[in-house]
């Protein structure tokens, strides 16, 4: 059973092409597409449009009931879960099979990706880079980020982008109060000598690119934030320079290293896994580490964020650069067309 609810749960929508909106589990029987039950009544009808595999069905009052019957009909013993299931419906189906969690094994599966799925990566790529165009042509000075957000969403949803994230920071240059994106909006206006940093991911269904972007606004950065944007684009090249083929994920935390080294810290992650979930490998900075480092090696397929969000030792200022990047045999491919630089809007 492949379980998703309130646009949570990618499995279903990896095998079935229907991207969970309000409830839908997938039952596959031995890898055969089955059922996939679909709550809301009103929704049944794209689905079964979408999800051509699957003979879709309303869930009914409860879809609980409809996949205990559905179980019972086929005698069944033994059902794997992947993805989110209530804790009263993992006890009421338990009542009568023996359920087997199967998440860690589909988030391995999600590491690599298929050529076709990294061209949908790109597609979501492309839409989340005309964000940050718009970002360039359109900000100006009394703007709050909620209207950051709508200049987000206006360049790409007529493209047929929806959106994963766009998180925004500003704050003063010479009286910093904020190091890193934040994931609701700010009302406070944009001022002459603010520094503003982004993290957006448009998505392709569920394809998403991420793009980690920093702007000045009516002024030229100060010394403190040429500092740590340096640091931060001198730490994307070093890490970036490691990424390819068999890559151990510890090299890339030590190729961070010039972060301390110049005297700062991450308050971010440095690198994670990424499209299909926030995957492996998560890794923080020497200073800010994300938990034991994973021994495991890339595989051309992946996609990795690579975002260097570099702060002061106190968390008070801080700069956001980076991108999703698919891991190659030979090194990494630029999925994003975003200009790299530290723009003044």
């Amino acid at each position: 059973m492949l379980c998703g609810e309130n646009r949570s749960g990618s499995a279903v929508g990896w095998v079935s092409g229907w991207p969970v909106t309000a409830e839908a589990v997938a039952v596959l029987d031995g890898g055969r597409p089955e059922a996939l039950f679909i709550q809301y009544h009103n929704h049944v009808p794209l689905a079964r449009r979408i999800a051509r595999d699957f003979d879709v069905r309303w869930g009914g009052p409860a879809t609980v009931e409809a996949l205990e019957e559905l179980l019972a009909k086929k005698g069944a013993r033994r059902v794997a879960i992947v993805g989110p299931l209530g804790a009263a419906k993992q006890r009421r189906l338990a009542q009568r099979v023996e359920l087997v969690d199967l998440n860690a094994g589909y988030a391995k599966l999600r590491l690599v990706k298929s050529a076709e799925e990294l061209d949908w990566v790109r597609i979501g790529a492309w839409l989340s880079d005309l964000a940050v165009e718009s970002l360039r042509k359109n900000v100006r000075e009394g703007m709050d980020e909620r209207a950051l957000w709508a200049l987000c969403e206006q360049a790409y949803v007529g493209e047929g982008g929806t959106t994963w994230i766009h998180y925004f920071g500003a704050t003063a240059m010479d009286s910093p109060d904020c190091c890193v994106p934040a994931q609701f909006p700010s009302t406070r206006r944009l001022r002459a000598g603010d520094v503003l940093f982004c993290e957006i991911s448009a998505q392709f269904w569920e394809y998403p690119g991420q793009v980690l972007r920093s702007f000045t606004l009516g002024a030229s950065p100060s010394s403190l934030y040429r500092d740590l944007y340096a640091t931060a684009d001198a730490a994307l090249d070093a890490v970036l320079a490691v990424v390819r083929e068999g890559a151990p994920a510890r090299a890339l935390i030590e190729a961070s290293s010039l972060i301390e080294k110049a005297g700062f810290s991450t308050c971010d992650d440095l690198v994670h896994g990424f499209v299909g979930g926030y995957l492996p490998p998560v890794l923080g900075s020497a200073s800010r580490l994300a938990g034991p480092v994973p021994e495991m090696t890339l595989e051309a397929g992946m996609t990795l964020v690579v975002q260097p969000n570099v702060v002061t030792r106190d968390g008070r200022a801080g700069v956001q650069v980076g991108e999703l990047v698919a891991v190659s045999r030979a090194g990494f491919e630029r999925v994003h067309r975003a200009p790299r630089e530290f723009f003044r809007l």
